[in-house]
């Protein structure tokens, strides 16, 4: 086991939907809210979560035109599956994947999360036509034979190397988690834990069952644990792949990283951080003072953004702000200063 340099430890290889996904090269497609189960742990807020709603990264969607355009802006190689259960809206989640490949082409690379719940060889069957990846999320409160059961259905369909389950690394679940893992070995190729966090649907029954760190949102004892249980599979020699996701991870690499991709407006500027730094004005006079190639009107936001290069021959003449904000579909503002 080896610590990469995103923050994660590393068994092994990391399968292609993580190699795209920790250097941003990867949008993520939340194909519905709607799920067929109700884990405690539930990450989803409450605008996501048992809601049949559809997001291409931060963009709410409700036609594909939309999401093409997305991935589009954010330079991307590849996209996630996720949810809630996309087996749950399968019609969906296949018009979603096969428009995405038909339009970047078969080696944009999808993988896709599944609960176990609800599937079944015709639902794996109509996927593996257009999803290049598959990721069971097992429940480990049911029998354990009939959760390989249903893992081991996409033997065949898949590529080995494309078969891989993925699961919160539980602090106080290590044991169960190492017989599952042991048992369903020779169906998949790849095992993904992910650092235990705090949603903000599950805060109250997740904070009741574990102790959070410092940051407030990620779960004591995950990580450990998860060092602990990859050193003890390695000692088993069962030739595979396992990375252990941390929140560092997603939200300081794989996050920073795909904001780097993404494309930026005229009149911008992009931070090593992946944010974007402009000069805007809602005086409409400016347009009195500059040609209209050194300015472009902003509907979103209801501004005007400026030339940088004109910024100084208009101090004092109209107030700007200088504006540092994400380059995402919601374009979050980080700071804002009057100059």
């Amino acid at each position: 086991m080896k610590k990469t340099r995103y923050a994660s430890y590393l068994s092994g290889s990391l399968p292609r939907g993580c190699q795209l996904c920790v250097k941003g090269e990867k949008s993520v497609l939340f194909v519905t809210g709607m799920c067929s189960r109700n884990c405690f742990y539930c990450p989803l807020s409450d605008l996501r979560k048992n809601k049949d709603v559809s997001y291409a990264n931060e963009r709410k969607f409700e036609d594909v035109s939309q999401l093409i355009k997305e991935i589009k802006l954010s330079n991307s190689k590849g996209c996630s599956l996720t949810g809630g259960d996309p087996l749950i809206k399968l019609d969906k989640t296949i018009l979603f994947a096969k428009t995405l490949k038909k339009e970047f082409g078969k080696k944009f690379h999808i993988h896709i999360y599944l609960s176990t719940k609800l599937v079944d060889e015709k639902n794996l069957r109509e996927l593996s036509k257009c999803v290049d990846e598959v990721r069971f999320h097992p429940n480990l409160q049911n029998s354990i034979d009939a959760e390989i059961k249903k893992i081991s259905l996409a033997k065949g369909l898949w590529a080995r190397k494309n078969i891989g389950i993925e699961l919160p690394m539980f602090p106080n679940q290590s044991k169960q988690i190492f017989r599952f893992i042991k048992k369903v070995s020779p169906y998949i190729s790849f095992v993904s834990f992910n650092e235990l966090e705090v949603g903000e649907y599950s805060e109250k029954t997740m904070n009741r069952k574990y102790k959070t760190n410092k940051d407030g949102y990620t779960v004591k004892s995950s990580i450990n644990e998860g060092e602990k249980l990859i050193k003890k599979l390695e000692k088993e020699k069962l030739h595979l792949n396992i990375h252990l996701c941390t929140a560092e991870l997603k939200n300081w690499h794989q996050y920073k990283n795909r904001l780097k991709k993404h494309a930026i407006f005229p009149f911008s500027k992009k931070t090593s951080d992946g944010t974007i730094i402009y000069f805007a004005t809602k005086d409409v006079k400016v347009k009195e003072l500059l040609k209209k190639s050194n300015y472009l009107e902003d509907n979103l936001k209801n501004q005007i953004i400026i030339n940088p290069k004109k910024v100084r021959s208009l101090r004092g003449k109209i107030l700007i702000k200088r504006i540092e904000e994400y380059p995402t579909y919601d374009r979050e503002e980080a700071e804002v200063e009057e100059i």
